[in-house]
C-alpha cells in the first residue's frame, strides 16, 4: 500500500508540474510577415499575406536603392501593385505599415511628407539650435 501511495504522489506532482509548465511558458510570438498582415487588416487591405510582405519589402528595397526618392514615388509603386479599389489612404498606411516592419530606417521618408523635420545624424548644432 505504501509503494502504490508513493507512485500515485509522484505521478500528481508529476502531472502538476507539467500542467503549470504549459500554462507558464511564454506564448509563441508570429512572425513579422503575420504581424504586418495583421496591421494592413486594421486598415481594410487584405489579401495574401505572403504577397503583400513582398510588395512590402520591394518598396523598402526601392527607396533604399533610390529607384523611388520619396513618399510620392513609392507610393505610386505601391498603387500600381495593390488591389485595383485600394484608396489613396489605404496606399500611405501600407508604405507606414512597410516601413515601420521591413525598413525602420526609412522613416524620414514618412517625417517628410507629414512635414515633420528628418533627424539630424549627430555633429554641429544647426546655426538655429545656437542660443
Amino acid at each position: 500500500m505504501g509503494r502504490n501511495r508513493i507512485r500515485w504522489v509522484k505521478t500528481v506532482i508529476l502531472a502538476i508540474l507539467g500542467a503549470a509548465a504549459i500554462v507558464l511558458a511564454a506564448p509563441a510570438h508570429a512572425d513579422v510577415d503575420t504581424d504586418f498582415a495583421n496591421e494592413l487588416h486594421s486598415y481594410g487591405i487584405y489579401g495574401q499575406k505572403d504577397f503583400n510582405a513582398w510588395i512590402g519589402k520591394i518598396v523598402c528595397k526601392r527607396m533604399r536603392t533610390g529607384l523611388d526618392a520619396n513618399a510620392y514615388e513609392a507610393a505610386t509603386f505601391l498603387k500600381t501593385n495593390l488591389h485595383k479599389d485600394t484608396n489613396e489612404q489605404q496606399v500611405y498606411d501600407f508604405l507606414g505599415a512597410s516601413i515601420r516592419y521591413y525598413c525602420p530606417d526609412q522613416q524620414p521618408v514618412i517625417d517628410r511628407l507629414a512635414g515633420r523635420p528628418a533627424p539630424v545624424a549627430g555633429g554641429a548644432p544647426l546655426p538655429a539650435e545656437q542660443g
